[in-house]
This record gives structure tokens, C-alpha cells and sequence, in this order.
């Protein structure tokens, strides 16, 4: 699903202009990304946790080459989904 059918279906179950959930979607997705840059957890009870792993360096092989090359350590955000939201997708 893309963000434009996201914005409809909160528009539809809110009764809102798209225009109003559109910019409502992209001040939650902004303030999630704001917090991880910090290294803070956001933590939406019962939908689940978004936090920032970080990943070590670690050995790899470039496709095109073939040569062994290493991979750098890096950050990459990370999304662990509740007991509710694991309940609707049963």
C-alpha cells in the first residue's frame, strides 16, 4: 500500500480532507524519523516500536567483481509490531 492510500483510508474512516491527513501522515512519519535520529524509541502501545539498531562492520563480496570488500557499520532503524497489531494479522 502507497502513502496516497493510506491518506484515502484515513480520510474516509476520519471523515477529513485528504489534504488534512495527508499533512497529519507526514508530520507523524517526520516526527518518528526526528526522533530515531536522537536514538530515542517511539513506542505506540498495542501498534508496536520503532528504534534505531546498529549493525557492525562485517565482510562481504561486490557482485559485480567478485572482490571480498568491507562492509562499514552503520545505524538502521528497526520496527518490532505489538501483540495488537500481531492479533489482526492472524
Amino acid at each position: 500500500m502507497k502513502k496516497a492510500k493510506i491518506v484515502e483510508g484515513m480520510g474516509k474512516l476520519s471523515k477529513l480532507p485528504k489534504s488534512t491527513c495527508k499533512e497529519c501522515l507526514e508530520a507523524f512519519i517526520s516526527t518518528i524519523g526526528s526522533a530515531l535520529r536522537q536514538n530515542k524509541n517511539v513506542v505506540l502501545t498495542g501498534f508496536g516500536t520503532f528504534s534505531v539498531m546498529k549493525r557492525k562492520s562485517r565482510s562481504g563480496i561486490n557482485p559485480s567483481t567478485g572482490k571480498k570488500m568491507l562492509i562499514p557499520a552503520k545505524k538502521v532503524p528497526k520496527f518490532k509490531a505489538g501483540k495488537a497489531l500481531k492479533a489482526i494479522v492472524k
